[in-house]
């Protein structure tokens, strides 16, 4: 798969003047419910109404959804908004009954993702589909699955492809619900720049209070658009309840954020940026220099312990190397996530060091 312009004619076939907002409740609870959500976004910012159908829960016990019924309050939520209606499907069965319904939107989710023999599943169900279909990442951070979901439903001959940053699983513990490790979307844009990317802040998030934040981040990262989970009681929702908005919430929170311009033209700009640029090129290749003579001195250290007949990991010693750096770096202005994610990288460098080492 090749990046194209292509790639993003579906999204500007929407003729917006703003990122797209996909919106609604985390699942289709009652045709009520669903009506009343469509209805309060109707004069909205909001093009797509997600509502989900079927529910894969981590525990069986749980709300799974409602099932086929639900694609028929989809159906005539559109009939009575215009609104475009989007689902997340799983298996051959629910892409079956979700273009029989004619769901505009389709996306495949987290867990799905990380599967791709069902993923192949639903590119052979949807094969040559007109419909826009959306991969959301993996639950667990893997650049290349996530790419891989999208070519396969590529390969299908579906054009209208886009993809859905949600997070991924961790086992620290964060203020994320899942932590968005930024880096893995960033790589993505750069390998596919005209692949919609959309931001799911609420999968990211799991609170409401912090779906500005992380969806401001997103589009301060030149992200697409959003997806977010929007209910008019979120409190008793039947899933997922801390991280839905009110439709009124969803309006001030599109209305508070700010749109970049992808670039500036003025000479002014130009000038402070290939300044700047260049300091940072300098910082990075001295960064490179001083984490070289490191991984030196820790061959230095490999050595000495493989002399004394001492074990590579010292967990006392590591303990105390990252409580001092995670002081250290908040004097600096570093958050303890940030610091903790470069020792720990900084940390197994040095033992893969070591142990070339002790098995030379």
């Amino acid at each position: 798969m090749e990046n194209k312009k292509e790639m993003r004619k579906w999204l500007e076939d929407f003729n917006l003047n703003h990122p797209l907002v996909i919106a609604g409740p985390c699942s289709a609870e009652t045709e009520d419910q669903v009506l009343k959500i469509a209805h309060e976004l109707k004069d909205s910012k909001v093009s797509v109404f997600r509502a989900g159908i079927w529910k894969p829960r981590t525990r069986p016990g749980g709300f799974e959804g409602v099932g086929e019924i639900g694609l028929k309050w989809l159906q005539k939520a559109k009939a009575e908004t215009g609104l475009l209606m989007g689902t997340e499907v799983a298996t051959a069965a629910h892409c079956k009954l979700a273009l029989e319904h004619d769901i505009d939107v389709l996306w495949v989710g987290a867990r799905t993702t990380a599967n791709p023999f069902a993923v192949q599943e639903i590119a052979d169900t949807l094969k040559g589909t007109d419909k826009i279909v959306l991969v959301k990442n993996p639950v667990n951070p893997d650049l290349a699955l996530w790419l891989g979901g999208v070519e396969r439903l590529h390969m299908a001959g579906i054009e209208k492809l886009g993809v859905i940053h949600r997070g991924f699983s961790t086992y620290e513990k964060t203020k994320y619900r899942n932590i968005p490790e930024w880096q893995i979307a960033i790589e993505l844009q750069n390998k596919f720049p005209d692949l919609p990317l959309i931001i799911d802040p609420s999968h990211i998030t799991g609170d409401r209070k912090m779906i500005f934040e992380v969806t401001q981040e997103a589009l301060d990262l030149n992200y697409d658009g959003m997806i977010i989970e929007t209910h008019f009681d979120p409190d008793n929702a039947w899933s997922d309840a801390a991280q839905q908005v009110t439709p009124d919430a969803l309006k001030q929170i599109i209305k508070d954020l700010t749109i970049r311009k992808t670039d500036d033209t003025t000479d002014e700009y130009s000038q402070k940026m290939t300044k700047l640029r260049a300091n940072i090129d300098v910082l990075d290749a001295n960064l490179l220099e001083l984490l070289g003579k490191r991984m030196k001195v820790a061959d230095e250290i490999g050595q000495v312990k493989k002399d004394a007949n001492v074990a590579i990991l010292q967990n006392n010693r590591w303990n105390e190397i990252l409580g001092k750096m995670i002081l250290e770096g908040e004097k600096k202005g570093l958050t303890e996530e940030f610091v903790l994610r470069m020792f720990k990288a900084i940390h197994q460098e040095s033992i893969g060091h070591q142990e070339k080492i002790f098995n030379a």
